[in-house]
């Protein structure tokens, strides 16, 4: 048996779609499944002043690391002592190096893991060394080094987007916002590189739209449960309608366009990294544009409202009746199938 023939035997696909859409689509759901929903908890605890959301979601958010190391794992075929070990790889890896820390920790030590599983007689000792040593290494080695250059490359983005924010309010907007509906995870990346302040303000503007905008341009096809399962839920479920018509995802994207440069330029809206990839997701977004601007005032509630929900509904309603007039969007494209 030559080595491909073993790798093939092992799960072991060494692939652009295994390592850059499986696992990191399921690093999203990891981290949903943890500090996203936990950050949602402590939003309505916070607001709604109930304690006991806010105890859950210390819980929830503790969890992180481990959701996102046992997701990925799960995503690879793991078997179950792999699976189980790559907590401990994701706790170390969101531990030094933050979701991307925990993604690298965890993909390479799994797939180790897979190599040497039921290879030898004493597989319960020699799995779970091997996949808790090399990803707790794997973590202390780069870590580190992922973390720094994830802040500075925040810190530049950031920089940016105030010395230039209508160009960059435009470039943020866009790009995260298209990253949300992608199956990756826009929150994930605004916590990674720590994107706060007018950027994060941006980000939230192009998450916010996607999801409002598909759910507003979508609700011939899918009325009132798509309107709730996309503008509060995720604009990903339209992933499936993209592949087979991308022009749908126009209209939302040029609403994006317009509504970060007026987040950054008009009312100079900003956030914090949990919230600024979340959009409407949970009310997450907004309410972080709140946390940031505590003394925001009349000016933010209404940037909230324009922005966030108000403009991302009508221009993308309008550049989605345009695409139906030129029959670039049919019938039936927008339908979300379970």
């Amino acid at each position: 048996m030559n080595f491909k023939s073993f790798l093939d035997k092992k799960s072991v696909n060494i692939t652009a779609k295994a390592y850059f859409l499986d696992a990191l689509g399921a690093m999203a759901f990891g981290l949903f499944a943890s500090l996203l929903i936990g950050t949602i908890f402590t939003t309505l605890g916070d607001k709604l002043n109930i304690p006991f959301l806010l105890e859950i979601a210390k819980y929830a958010k503790q969890a992180t690391g481990a959701a996102i190391g046992v997701a990925i794992a799960y995503s690879l075929n793991a078997p179950s002592l792999v699976l189980f070990s790559a907590t401990v790889c994701g706790i170390a890896g969101n531990a030094l190096g933050g979701p991307v820390g925990a993604y690298v920790a965890t993909v390479i030590s799994t797939e180790l893991g897979k190599i040497v599983s039921k290879e030898t007689k004493v597989d319960i000792l020699v799995t779970p060394s091997v996949v808790i040593i090399s990803g707790v290494l794997l973590a202390m080695f780069v870590g580190p080094g992922i973390n720094a250059f994830m802040e500075a490359f925040g810190r530049f983005i950031e920089n940016a987007t105030e010395l230039r924010p209508f160009i960059m309010g435009i470039v943020v907007s866009v790009s995260v916002g298209m990253a949300l509906t992608l199956p990756i995870s826009s929150a994930a990346l605004c916590i990674a590189i720590g994107l706060s302040g007018i950027a994060a303000g941006a980000a939230t503007a192009g998450c916010c739209a996607q999801m409002v905008g598909f759910a507003v341009m979508s609700f011939k096809e899918n009325r009132w449960g798509g309107l709730v399962s996309q503008g509060i839920g995720t604009s990903m479920l339209q992933m499936p309608n993209i592949i087979k018509n991308p022009l749908i995802w126009i209209p939302p994207t040029l609403a994006a366009a317009i509504t970060g440069p007026i987040a950054t330029c008009v009312f100079q809206l900003e956030n914090v990294p949990i919230g600024a990839g979340m959009g409407t997701c949970g009310l997450v977004g907004p309410f972080g544009i709140i946390t940031a601007m505590p003394d925001g005032g009349t000016r933010m509630w209404l940037g909230i409202l324009l922005v966030c929900f108000i403009l991302p509904a009508i221009l993308t309603w309008i550049f989605g009746e345009i695409f139906r007039k030129l029959n670039w969007i049919k019938e039936g494209d927008l339908l979300i199938r379970n």
